[in-house]
């Protein structure tokens, strides 16, 4: 029979090896599925389930092409006399047929919009990956700017969330006349060290989506929207990329939650966003 001392000795340095394979097992599969953790277009359905027509607004369906050949799909919504065009970056969840209330605010604000979906989403072709999302945007850019000729000075470029990264990160190469980013996050590891704080995931991160560096770039004025209540990208985030960002910039603080912040704001929101532009755009 072995010693009292040899058999807890043995039974505890099982327990530490079990525990440590269940640790790595744990991190390779985080490491694998990252990009399920990343992007969302089934949620609640990759289907596009209705159009801007059945919420009011008049609307172009629009096909176009990256440069490496996916076919990506949005919708231009035009107003009369337009103060300017907003480039829409909607963030990793849905797709564009879940951004009716957004749209319909831009349309009130005297905006045109282009809103499209990144590879993967909707009706749009192929595989969500960082660098495609970052070629979605160059391709949107230049359907606004080589297709329908519109003055680069007269865009906004409006990214939310996951957009607000994929926005910044164009605005460093193709200036827009102003950058609004709005429930913004700085960068994905910053996040997924908070929520995964047991893990080594700056290591393991295959993400960037380096927000705060890619504002550093930046030359255009910057808005920066964030709620103190938003329970997915803390408030923190928007402070420290209202530091990071060049001036001309300004920090909006509004209520409510990461997904329906700029509804429960109501005016808040859009005055704010509104006075931005009038220093900003119409001048």
């Amino acid at each position: 029979m072995p010693e009292p001392n040899a058999f807890w000795s043995s039974t505890i340095w099982h327990i530490l090896m079990y525990a440590a394979i269940a640790y790595v097992t744990f991190a390779f599969v985080m490491f694998l599925l990252q990009s399920r953790l990343i992007y969302y277009p089934n949620m609640p359905s990759r289907a596009v389930t209705a159009t801007p027509d059945q919420a009011g607004l008049i609307y172009q369906s629009v096909k176009f092409a990256t440069e490496d050949g996916v076919q990506l799909d949005g919708w231009f919504l035009p107003v009369d006399q337009p103060r300017g065009v907003l480039l829409f970056f909607h963030g990793n969840a849905g797709n564009i047929s879940h951004r009716f209330e957004s749209l319909q605010i831009f349309h009130d604000l005297g905006l045109s919009s282009f809103i499209f979906d990144y590879r993967g989403y909707g009706r749009s072709e192929g595989k969500p990956s960082e660098h495609g999302t970052y070629r979605d945007a160059e391709a949107a850019w230049r359907y606004l700017t080589d297709e329908r000729q519109i003055p680069k000075q007269s865009i906004v470029f409006f990214g939310r969330s996951l957009g607000a990264s994929i926005a910044a990160h164009l605005a460093m190469t193709q200036a827009p006349r102003v950058l609004i980013l709005e429930s913004a996050f700085t960068s994905v590891p910053d996040v997924g060290a908070r929520t995964y704080p047991f893990l080594p995931v700056r290591w393991l991160s295959r993400f960037q989506y380096n927000t705060k560096q890619y504002l550093k770039s930046v030359s255009a004025p910057v808005l920066i929207v964030h709620s103190r209540q938003d329970e997915i990208i803390r408030f923190e985030h928007g402070r420290t990329l209202f530091a990071s960002a060049n001036e001309p910039k300004r920090l909006l603080e509004i209520r409510g939650g990461h997904n329906d912040g700029f509804l429960v704001s109501g005016k808040t929101y859009i005055n704010g966003i509104d006075t931005f532009l009038k220093d900003h755009l119409d001048r």
